[in-house]
C-alpha cells in the first residue's frame, strides 16, 4: 500500500505543485479527501492517511484514476509509532515532504459534567497530539524543504463553544502550539497556517462522541446549507501557495471573532442562545 500510485499526468495548467509531497492526515472523507483531490489536481504527490486499510486503497485508486499521484499508508495519528511510519514512508517514496496537512480530526456534543473523561482524552489524542507526533517527524524534512505546517482548526479554538469542552480544548491547543511552532521556525523558512473552515459539508458531526463516548450518527444540522469540502479545498490550496497565516472561511466565524475581542459578554450569550437551538442539543434553552 506504500507504493506510489501514478495515473496519467493531469491536464490543464494545474501545476503548483509539480514534483511536491504533500501528506494529508484523515485523507479518507470530507476535508480530508478534498484536499487530497485538489492537491493531486495541482500535480503534488499525496500521501493518504487514515485508520481504515480499505478507504485508504480506495482513496488512492480514486486519485490516480483520475490522474494524480498518490501513496496510502494506513495510520492511526493517535498512535505515535503510526505518524513516524507515516513520515518514514512518504520520505522513502518520494524523497521529502513539502506539505503536512494536518487534517484528522473528531468532534463531540455533550455538556462537561456529562462527558466521561476518557472521551476529552480521546479528542485530545487525535486532534492535538495527532498533529504533534505528525508536525514533529516531518519537522526536519519541512524545513529543508522550506515547506509548510497546516492546521485544520475551527472557530471553536478561538472562543469554547458550549457543548464542546473536548472539541475546543484540542482546537485551543492546536492554535498555540502551530503559532509557537511558526515563530519558533519564522527564520528557517517554515510556513505555518491555521485553517478555520467553519460548518462543512463532512460526517465529522456523524461521527461526534456523546459523553458516554458512544458516536452521535445523526447530524444535527442542514448539511446541505454548508459550505462544500470542495470549496474549502480550494481555500487551503490557494493559501498554502501564498503562504498565509491564518484562513477562516465563513462570515459566521469572523463574526463570532470579532464579537468576541469587543463584546465578550454578549458573544457568550449569543453563542450560547446559538448552540441550545440545534436539535437535540445536550444544552439547555433556559
Amino acid at each position: 500500500m506504500s507504493r506510489v500510485r501514478a495515473g496519467c499526468e493531469a491536464a490543464g495548467p494545474e501545476t503548483l505543485f509539480n514534483g511536491k509531497t504533500i501528506i494529508i492526515t484523515g485523507s479518507t472523507s470530507g476535508i480530508g479527501r478534498a484536499c487530497a483531490q485538489a492537491f493531486a489536481a495541482s500535480g503534488g504527490t499525496v500521501v493518504v492517511c487514515g485508520r481504515d486499510e480499505g478507504r485508504v486503497d480506495e482513496t488512492v485508486r480514486a486519485l490516480t484514476a483520475s490522474g494524480g499521484r498518490a501513496l496510502g499508508v494506513r495510520c492511526d495519528v493517535s498512535v505515535e509509532p503510526d505518524c513516524r511510519a507515516l513520515v518514514e514512508k512518504a520520505l522513502e517514496a518520494t524523497g521529502r515532504v513539502d506539505v503536512l496537512v494536518n487534517n484528522a480530526g473528531m468532534a463531540m456534543r455533550a455538556l462537561f459534567g456529562d462527558t466521561g473523561i476518557e472521551v476529552l482524552k480521546k479528542l485530545m489524542d487525535v486532534n492535538f497530539w495527532g498533529a504533534v507526533y505528525c508536525t514533529k517527524h516531518a519537522l526536519p524534512a519541512l524545513l529543508e524543504s522550506r515547506g509548510s505546517v497546516v492546521g485544520i482548526s475551527s472557530v471553536a479554538g478561538k472562543k469554547g463553544l458550549p457543548g464542546r469542552t473536548g472539541y475546543s480544548a484540542s482546537k485551543f491547543a492546536l492554535e498555540g502550539f502551530l503559532q509557537t511552532l511558526r515563530i519558533e521556525y519564522m527564520n528557517r523558512g517554515l510556513h505555518v497556517l491555521v485553517a478555520c473552515p467553519g460548518f462543512t459539508t463532512s460526517n465529522i458531526r456523524k461521527r461526534a462522541l456523546k459523553g458516554d463516548g458512544s458516536v452521535q450518527e445523526e447530524t444535527p444540522r442542514d448539511e446541505g446549507k454548508m459550505m462544500p469540502a470542495e470549496t474549502v479545498a480550494r481555500h487551503i490550496v490557494e493559501a498554502v501557495r501564498r503562504r498565509r497565516r491564518d484562513l477562516v472561511l465563513t462570515t459566521e466565524g469572523r463574526a463570532v471573532i470579532f464579537l468576541d475581542k469587543w463584546f465578550p459578554g454578549w458573544s457568550d450569550r449569543m453563542l450560547y442562545r446559538h448552540m441550545a437551538a440545534e436539535p437535540g442539543a445536550p444544552i439547555p434553552q433556559k
